[in-house]
């Protein structure tokens, strides 16, 4: 891959991420949490937050392993849109949309950007 296919990756990578991390704050803030008022799982945006840094930095092993945590977040979301009504199972399924594109490009990156490249 070239420069260019890499710099796309990082760009989906990283607008995908920032998308998911206000996705899960305005959810569980205000738009549909699941106690009024919100609710704790609002803090479940900080792991999120973990590899963020690395992410905007093009660091390899930060898209490797954020690969595998942001799974966590598909399985919520996969768990929410199934069980869930209006809009918490809308925005449960905007979750899964976002952690699949956030998947797909992260391993394509770290893949482009291995050592034998």
């Amino acid at each position: 891959m070239n420069r260019i296919s890499t710099a796309w990756l990082q760009n989906i990578s990283i607008a995908s991420l920032i998308a998911l991390i206000f996705l899960s704050v305005a959810w569980e803030g205000w738009l549909a949490p699941l106690k009024p008022g919100g609710s704790m799982l609002i803090f479940k945006v900080l792991p999120l937050m973990v590899p963020l840094f690395g992410i905007l930095h093009g660091k390899r092993y930060t898209y490797q392993w954020s690969s595998l945590m942001i799974l966590v977040y598909f399985t919520e979301g996969a768990v929410r849109a199934w069980s869930d009504h209006g809009l918490s199972q809308v925005l449960a399924s905007i979750e899964v949309a976002l952690t699949v594109i956030f998947f797909f490009a992260a391993i394509y990156y770290a893949r482009a950007t291995g050592r034998a490249h």
